[in-house]
């Protein structure tokens, strides 16, 4: 609720959505049947009821949400936005196979600035229209990526991918390392753009340059993300070379610390999870992608048990094979019921949490973002409940979870800026974006029809 005290005279704010059902996500998971959020700038200055902020604020825009339900933005914790031209290029394969026969080579001779630039563009069009507001992505080039996401709007916490062998934007460590450190310097300090080391995993990265990266990044005070645990290969080839589980591995050589985001974390067994709890390690779960590769369940329930923050991610299109974060939060949740074999587990509120404010923790991004608050970054949208598919609503949660899909979501905010309106796209040219798209399928077909 709004603290701030007024006179006679109503305090002119840049933005106010107004008429909603409001799910604030705060710590007491406030809920306002009539409710209603003041902007200024790029923060949130008031949450209160409808009636509240119309007597105490004036807006130079309005954004009437009746009928709909006003939420924080929805937080994809793993992806891989430049991968979305890839989208159903190998199916059906194993992790490894996948990877090794089709992704890699595809990406060594397609990958360029331009084409990332197209691809994230297509990755944030569907974001925007399913309510994604913050994106957590590891890919290369990835400055390219930061500022596609930046002109577009978007809330990001981006890594530079470093990989233990020639990279399409890299050929060498030292290579990847300078341009690693010049991102990181590029961006630092920006209010959208959070820079990040990401070494791929421990099977792409031989020990010294996990170490490397992890160095780089904290002489930046960046934060580091990491494929973690991620498929029983990996945790054979931990076992065989290190003796440990990969995060005991990461334990050992100093790679863990509160600012790792672990992409995947499956195979973890109970003192792994202990030591990424002890370690304050945000993790994401990426049920579909999971599920497609038959990568295994991430034990999501016994990790949030112990207090290890874990989010949603969709993980990259080329695997998954969209960035549909209402998919995502029905698959964790249904998962997670269907594994323990109990209906019990994961409730759609702690799923809606997971995917707002646990999500937000778990890039260590909390005290901006994943609820409506004041003094937080104004990341919300307005989804649309009319839909026959959504009718009738009992439970808030688990309509979120259970029965709405991202085309409900009707308006997207990022920093108090309108990023899509009534389901127009306001920062990207959708038409030439698609059509970008197909002239790249004609070119990734050619590069790779001789080869696969």
């Amino acid at each position: 609720m709004c603290p701030v005290a007024f006179g006679q005279t109503k305090q002119r704010v840049d933005l106010i959505v107004s008429d909603a059902t409001v799910v604030t996500m705060d710590k007491d998971h406030l809920l306002l049947k009539d409710g209603a959020v003041a902007v200024q700038g790029d923060a949130i200055v008031a949450v209160d009821t409808t009636a509240f902020i119309r007597e105490h604020f004036v807006a130079g825009k309005i954004v009437d949400a009746r009928g709909g339900l006003l939420l924080p933005g929805l937080i994809n914790a793993h992806t891989h936005m430049g991968m979305s031209l890839l989208r159903g290029l190998a199916e059906d394969q194993s992790l490894s196979d996948w990877l090794n026969k089709y992704i890699f080579p595809a990406e060594s001779r397609n990958v360029t600035p331009e084409f990332v630039k197209w691809s994230t563009q297509l990755s944030l069009l569907e974001m925007f229209r399913g309510g994604t507001t913050t994106v957590a992505d590891m890919y290369y080039f990835e400055d390219t990526v930061a500022q596609t996401a930046k002109e577009a709007g978007m809330r990001g916490v981006l890594g530079e991918t470093i990989i233990g062998f020639p990279a399409p934007d890299n050929k060498t460590l030292a290579a990847a390392l300078q341009y690693t450190e010049q991102f990181l310097n590029h961006w630092k300090n920006d209010p959208l753009i959070t820079p990040a080391v990401a070494p791929h995993s421990i099977y792409t990265c031989p020990e010294q340059i996990l170490m490397d990266s992890a160095a780089l990044a904290r002489r930046y005070h960046a934060p580091i993300l990491i494929h973690m645990a991620e498929a029983p290969f990996e945790i054979e080839l931990s076992r065989h070379q290190h003796g440990q589980s990969t995060v005991q591995y990461l334990d050992r050589i100093g790679l863990l610390g509160p600012d790792v985001v672990g992409a995947h974390c499956i195979w973890v067994d109970h003192a792994d999870i202990r030591t990424l709890a002890s370690h304050g390690v945000g993790c994401s779960y990426n049920p579909s992608s999971n599920m497609k590769t038959a990568a295994g369940l991430m034990p999501a329930v016994d990790m949030l048990a112990a207090n290890v923050a874990v989010g949603i991610g969709t993980d990259g299109a080329a695997s998954n094979n969209n960035q549909d974060m209402f998919e995502e939060m029905d698959l964790a949740a249904k998962l997670q019921k269907f594994g323990h074999m109990d209906p019990t587990v994961l409730p759609a509120e702690q799923v809606v949490s997971m995917a707002t404010i646990t999500g937000a923790r778990a890039l260590h991004l909390d005290a901006e973002v994943g609820s409506l608050e004041v003094g937080k970054k104004a990341d919300m949208i307005v989804i649309d409940t009319s839909a026959p598919h959504a009718t009738p609503m009992y439970d808030v949660y688990a309509e979120i979870v259970y029965a709405l899909k991202a085309e409900d979501v009707r308006t997207t905010i990022i920093g108090g800026k309108l990023v899509m309106e009534d389901r127009t796209m306001l920062t990207l040219d959708e038409k030439t974006i698609l059509r970008k798209a197909a002239e790249y399928k004609e070119q990734i077909q050619a590069s790779i029809k001789p080869k696969i």
